[in-house]
């Protein structure tokens, strides 16, 4: 009797809580409800149909990079913390190497009276740069005194500076004086005013084309001017001649005081803000990407109004955007960019200073790579207008201060194969093979084609396999491979006692295994697929002078077609 009265009082008691119990959970059910609907919907990261968000805060924390309703892609902050991402593990072993051997005559010996070259350079200031350069070795293979060059003032860029204001003449000649005689202007004649003969050479005119072609109008004529002088020197000369031209490159050609001082603030202030920084050199202004014939997304706005651009080019054929992709042909985009350092090992805290003209699509453009990196300068955000303003209207001295930070940064960045990314790659292979990454972008059209079907960390590791050999490290290159100014493989030495030393320590892999191939071997070596027009040292057509001859010009790229000559041909003539 006392059981049921127990069991009686308990079920009253429970009854009694029954509506509490039920109002708490009804409460939590509604709660429940709503974090479900507000939360995000999960992410599918192998759907090949979903377009990707970026996400870079903390370190996998979702990020708005892109349009709303977009998914994402988690991204880590924080970089690579397994290898050095700041420096070249091998560069120690190599340096750059242009001393004259001993057997190289003095510039007194074999310099000729009344034999003088001027040359007319073209393009931008490292187009003219390779121009310059080169007009020494061509001074040189005609034993004739070089006149100053003068700097191209026509062309696209419009700037009116001339050799002196852009670089440092005195040091030029003195620095130069045992190599070649330079003088600053081309002597009086008769007491007249001497007008030399004008001529123009193929490209990449061998040693023993301008013997045959240019040196009898020369012993005619006794001064010449070499117009449009770029690239019109053959990649393959004697190896003298080529460490001439390191010389020249590396060592005789130094911007002005002006320029050097505001350089190196811009330089400076960056390594205020941080020890280590990367340098980007960003081309993609809307007529570059026109004379690209790529396509980048933006829809028939994009095609009609890159399309009106490319009307400009009277001789460029109908282009296949697809195609131009696949064959590596178009820049990558700032995203691009920022997706292939992020994956590189780069975290979001990195310093960038950023090298470009004006950006096709502004600052919509450029939102994606400035999420990746909040770092993000530029010339103009780390100076004053007043600091600027000796430079501001004139392109060659502002190229010339991006030069000096993409020179001294860390790493050096590109998503072009443009003049200023080839002679920047081969001046820092010569100055310790300092960190250049340039994209593989033959393989990384179809990795960034299919990144949303993987993971970031899949995505990260084909990355880092598509880009070995086009990281800057010593031999990634091989010999002959690119233009000379792109890679000077003549003037770089290796440290053969450094490197025996290593050798004899102990062999972690074994007998013939090569440590300071390590990072390169030779399957990923940087081999361009596409096949190097040929020098024309052995073609018939360089036998003899050609005062008037025509022969076309191949091969033309974006910097050179910027010139806006009336035609593409060569003409040697008056």
């Amino acid at each position: 009797m006392a059981s049921h009265r127990r069991r009686n009082h308990y079920y009253n008691r429970f009854r009694s809580v029954l509506p509490l119990i039920s109002a708490v959970s009804g409460v939590l059910l509604i709660l429940f409800g709503l974090l479900s609907f507000l939360a995000p919907t999960p992410i599918d990261t192998n759907n090949p149909h979903h377009k990707t968000m970026l996400d870079t805060t903390n370190d996998v924390v979702e990020d708005t990079i892109g349009k709303p309703g977009e998914p994402v892609i988690h991204i880590p902050k924080k970089g690579r913390k397994d290898r050095d991402v700041w420096s070249s593990r091998n560069s120690k072993y190599f340096y750059g190497c242009s001393n004259a051997s001993n057997k190289f005559p003095n510039a007194d010996a074999i310099t000729h009276p009344n034999r003088y070259l001027l040359i007319a350079t073209s393009g931008g200031l490292n187009q003219q740069r390779t121009g310059i350069t080169d007009a020494v070795v061509a001074a040189r293979i005609l034993n004739a005194t070089l006149v100053v060059p003068k700097l191209d003032q026509k062309s696209f860029w419009k700037d009116s500076s001339d050799f002196s204001e852009i670089f440092d003449v005195d040091w030029y000649i003195s620095s130069l004086r045992n190599d070649v005689k330079i003088i600053k202007s081309l002597p009086r004649r008769r007491g007249k005013t001497w007008i030399p003969r004008n001529m123009r050479v193929p490209r990449k005119c061998s040693e023993r084309c301008y013997q045959n072609r240019v040196l009898p109008v020369l012993l005619k004529r006794h001064a010449i001017q070499l117009t449009k002088f770029d690239y019109r020197l053959a990649n393959k000369l004697d190896t003298q001649l080529q460490k001439l031209r390191c010389r020249v490159n590396y060592h005789a050609l130094k911007f002005t005081d002006p320029i050097l001082r505001m350089g190196e603030k811009l330089v400076h202030r960056m390594r205020m803000k941080s020890k280590h920084f990367i340098a980007l050199h960003l081309r993609f202004e809307p007529d570059m990407l026109a004379f690209s014939g790529c396509y980048y997304g933006g829809g028939d706005k994009e095609r009609k109004e890159l399309g009106a651009i490319r009307k400009r080019w009277k001789t460029l054929h109908a282009s296949n955007p697809d195609k131009e992709r696949r064959h590596g042909k178009c820049p990558l985009t700032p995203k691009e960019v920022g997706l292939m350092l992020r994956a590189l090992g780069y975290g979001s805290d990195v310093h960038i200073y950023v090298a470009s003209g004006e950006v096709y699509g502004g600052e919509e453009t450029l939102a994606p790579l400035k999420a990746l990196f909040p770092n993000f300068y530029t010339k103009e955000t780390l100076s004053s207008k007043e600091e600027l303003e000796p430079f501001s209207s004139f392109s060659s001295r502002m190229a010339a201060l991006d030069f000096i930070v993409c020179d001294e940064s860390d790493v050096f960045v590109t998503n072009n194969n443009g003049n200023m990314a080839k002679i920047l790659a081969g001046r820092r292979r010569y100055f310790g093979h300092k960190p250049t990454i340039r994209p593989n972008a033959k393989k990384l059209y179809r990795l960034f084609l299919n990144q949303t079907t993987m993971s970031w960390e899949a995505f990260a590791s084909k990355m880092h396999t598509f880009q070995r050999g086009f990281m800057g490290e010593p031999k990634e290159v091989r010999p002959g491979r690119g233009e000379f100014h792109e890679n000077p493989h003549t003037c770089i030495c290796e440290d053969s006692e450094a490197k025996a030393r290593k050798n004899s320590g102990p062999r972690k892999y074994g007998k013939g295994y090569d440590a300071l191939e390590d990072d390169i071997p030779s399957d990923y070596q940087n081999v361009d697929d596409e096949p190097e027009l040929p020098d024309p040292d052995d073609d018939g057509d360089q036998d003899g002078p050609q005062e008037n001859s025509q022969f076309n010009e191949t091969g033309m790229d974006y910097d050179e077609l910027t010139n806006e000559e009336p035609e593409l041909e060569e003409i040697l003539s008056d």
